[in-house]
């Protein structure tokens, strides 16, 4: 996707599970301009995909969303966020499991802090189990290796795109009608 020199664009950072799963779901909202996988929250400059997986380096397989805020709000990115992962699950997501796969929302303003501190009260009436979601303050944001780019729209037919990714994609688009391209 084309990320088009817009000076009114924002970006927002999310963990919520493998970032395979996370980058279609915002990719495919009206307003957001382009979505990079990547990494957030840890101690090593430059981390490698081997390097989280190994659990070492303390960071986080998250989304960089780049959007246009005439569009899409920060807060309808948060409801999004919120209704498309198990934020109930430390450090997991189905059969992902590792401190790589928490959900946290990376945020860099205190305005946003607060938001996402608002809008994660208000998810939590739609679940029986207590949030675990992690609010942040960013650090730097790695791009993932570009194997990782569009994984989803490049392998459709793979196990884990068809098991997992698809069935999600199917209840967010659902639920999300309104909100798509």
């Amino acid at each position: 996707m084309e990320h088009p020199e817009n000076s009114a664009s924002e970006t927002a950072i999310f963990g919520g599970g493998c970032f395979w799963c996370l980058e279609p779901v915002f990719r495919a909202l009206d307003g957001v301009l382009d979505v990079q996988p990547g990494y957030c929250g840890g101690r090593v400059d430059h981390p490698t995909y081997e390097q989280v997986c190994r659990q070492d380096t303390g960071h986080v397989e998250v989304v960089q969303v780049s959007f246009d805020p005439a569009r899409v709000g920060y807060r309808t990115l948060l409801e999004v966020f919120f209704g498309t992962h198990d934020p109930t699950t430390r450090d997991r997501q189905g059969h992902d499991v590792g401190p790589q796969y928490a959900s946290v929302i990376f945020y860099e303003t205190e305005a946003r802090r607060v938001l996402a501190e608002t809008v994660r009260d208000e998810a939590q009436a739609a679940f029986d189990d207590p949030i675990v979601t992690r609010i942040e303050a960013a650090g730097p944001f790695w791009v993932a290796e570009a194997v990782h780019a569009e994984y989803y729209r490049r392998n459709p037919e793979q196990g884990y795109c068809q098991f997992v990714i698809a069935p999600k994609m199917a209840k967010f688009r659902r639920r999300y009608a309104h909100l798509l391209r």
